[in-house]
């Protein structure tokens, strides 16, 4: 088979390696990839948003099967674009995208259901939001309607937080076309689970859960970012919290997209918060979380192409989905500056091919010199993950592991996965 993953980052290198097991897999492209997925993929020169020339690519490599991983060509119908020439895919339609392309949707799907989530707000002008924070409680949770690069969600201390919140989105258009419109949302407290699931529609399978980690620093402090690393499993979704979530969010969420015509196959992401009243949802993502995928992938031991394949098929019912029952740690190494601005082209050093070290190293922001050599190119520059039979010696792993890789102005958390530790 050969295969296209439109995508370029960590998330993407984690289902490339997960993929590349499948023994009947030929060839894998990665669209656009980068330095580091070059070393298991085919990189070629589309970036993820250039659907036209995704689909001539395809259909002029005779590709057998692709994967959409990232969320702006799914809302923006790439699959339906691919799948109408005859190119079987992973991942939802247009029409079912819109549960992560469009927060308002999303809040009110929940609200039709009767599926747990935040009270909220709707607003589509400025003047009526200003006029809400005045007298809503605070803290409030301000977000863009639409999609903006998982940066698009601000907490609120106060009244001015929450008017300066508005200011940025709707009247400065700090995320374009994204806060058109915004959701203003009841704070909610208690730890937050990330649960990834397979679904065709008829069936939901849910992979095992993690915890992100969304701060730059260490102790939670410093500017949100996109994931500064994660663990599987988490252990605040226990068996009983799992059973709940089954029972009044998974598959309530699955069919109310069926009966909203908007039927789900893929991967649908749960961004879960374990409240005193029992689990509620806080978002929903239309694809693979990263970097919740770099924990989540490595703990898979069956064969993520051909699950994919059931899911396309509408089988998921009939494919085989089992995790390991150990724990992963994935830290990332980021660039010193990030989120905010930071500098690039310095060199990688990684553990030599032959090291297991290497095995579970995602590589997100990279490219490759004119000589060959890796070079950093983005904040996010690489994860590190292993696995273990307890979440101890997986962090302590994953640590050595950061400590034989190199690159100048690296900066990383030393602190992944001591929450989860103190919580068992």
């Amino acid at each position: 088979m050969k295969i296209v993953v439109v995508g370029g980052g960590g998330r993407e290198h984690a289902i490339i390696k997960s993929i590349k097991k499948n023994p009947n897999v030929e060839k894998i492209y990665a669209l656009p990839g980068n330095g580091g997925i070059a070393m298991d993929a085919e990189c070629v020169d589309i970036g993820a948003t250039e659907l036209e020339r995704i689909v001539e690519f395809a259909k002029s490599n005779d590709i057998d099967y692709a994967v959409v991983a990232p969320d702006d060509p799914l809302v923006m119908g790439l699959v339906d674009m691919l799948e109408s020439e005859g190119i079987p895919c992973f991942g939802p339609s247009k029409d079912a995208a819109i549960i992560e392309g469009s927060k308002a949707f999303s809040k009110e799907l929940m609200k039709k259901y009767g599926i747990p989530t935040a009270e909220y707000e709707i607003f589509d002008s400025p003047e009526a939001a200003y006029d809400y924070v005045e007298t809503c409680s605070i803290p409030v949770v301000v977000k863009a309607d639409g999609l903006a690069l998982g940066k698009g969600v601000i907490i609120a201390e106060s009244r001015e937080d929450a008017k300066n919140a508005i200011k940025s989105i709707m009247e400065d258009k700090a995320f374009g076309k994204s806060g058109d419109m915004i959701v203003i949302e009841e704070f909610l407290e208690g730890p937050e689970v990330s649960v990834l699931s397979f679904t065709d529609g008829n069936t939901l399978i849910p992979m095992v859960s993690s915890m992100d980690h969304k701060r730059a620093l260490d102790d939670d402090k410093g500017l949100n970012t996109g994931g500064m690393g994660t663990i599987a499993p988490n252990p605040y979704y226990t068996e009983e919290v799992a059973e709940i979530c089954r029972e009044e969010i998974f598959l309530p969420t699955m069919i109310a997209m069926n009966r909203e015509g908007r039927r789900f196959k893929g991967c649908l992401y749960f961004g879960l918060m374990i409240t005193k009243d029992g689990p509620k949802v806080i978002e929903y993502n239309c694809r693979f979380g990263d970097p919740e995928t770099q924990v989540v992938l490595p703990l898979l031991k069956s064969d993520l192409l051909d699950i994919m394949i059931n899911v396309t098929n509408e089988t998921l019912d009939e494919a085989e989905v089992i995790f390991d029952g150990g724990a992963a740690c994935c830290v990332i190494m980021a660039s010193n500056g990030y989120p905010g601005s930071y500098e690039k082209g310095y060199e990688i050093t990684l553990p030599p091919d032959d090291s297991d070290a290497n095995g579970n190293i995602f590589i997100a922001g990279a490219k490759l010199s004119d000589d060959g050599k890796l070079l950093t190119n983005g904040g996010r520059v690489l994860g590190v993950t292993e696995t273990a039979e307890t979440l101890e010696d997986a962090i302590s792993k994953a640590y050595n592991t950061v400590s034989k890789v190199h690159f100048d102005n690296a900066f990383y958390r030393s602190d992944i996965g001591r929450r989860a530790l103190m919580k068992k």
